[in-house]
């Protein structure tokens, strides 16, 4: 039998030739303070907001984090302050969804994927991937190409999955915090 095509990573390059892995020669520093965030924003909605900090702040100081107060404060202030948002309050309140898998086909390819955050409305489709990037992008242009290539991606899937429903993406900086809708076309 032939051998199928590479599957597509929407978040990963294509031109990537070595991926750099958070358990990595640097003992994961450089996605540790990331990672952590995209669990708590993963697990906390479904705490009691009156709970969250407490829960959170529980949750960082366990030793395996290794991580000193000034960095646990510094996380749980970042995380509180996008669940704690009213802008985002859809995107976290009841009907989203955490940790979506996404797959698609595209002509020969199969992409396959997982959304950080989705809802679905009675309107539309909504996409959030969080991104912990310092300094955040302040605009469209500064956005890293990989990351539009990732949303676009999740938009083509979910528009085959949801014909004739608009597939709305964008991407939630914690570093702020700030959510980017992006354009549909014309990046």
């Amino acid at each position: 039998e032939p051998t199928p095509p590479r599957p597509l990573a929407p978040s990963r390059d294509v031109d990537e030739s070595a991926v750099r892995s958070p358990l990595g020669t640097d003992d994961g520093q450089r996605f540790q303070r990331g990672l952590i965030i995209h669990r708590l924003l993963v697990t906390l909605p479904n705490i009691t907001p009156e709970n969250r900090e407490r829960v959170a702040a529980a949750w960082l100081a366990r030793p395996v984090h290794g991580l000193d107060t000034g960095r646990r404060d510094a996380i749980l202030k970042e995380t509180l302050a996008v669940l704690n948002d009213p802008e985002f309050a859809a995107i976290f309140g009841p009907g989203s969804m955490a940790e979506v898998p996404i797959t698609g086909v595209f002509g020969d390819q199969v992409m396959s994927g997982q959304v950080d955050r989705l809802l679905v409305t009675e309107t539309e489709i909504l996409v959030i991937d969080y991104k912990t990037n310092r300094p955040s992008p302040s605009t469209l242009a500064d956005i890293p190409k990989i990351y539009l290539r990732q949303m676009a991606l999740y938009r083509q899937a979910l528009s085959q999955m949801f014909p004739g429903k608009p597939v709305k993406t964008a991407l939630l900086w914690t570093d702020g915090p700030r959510l980017m809708v992006l354009p549909s076309t014309g990046l």
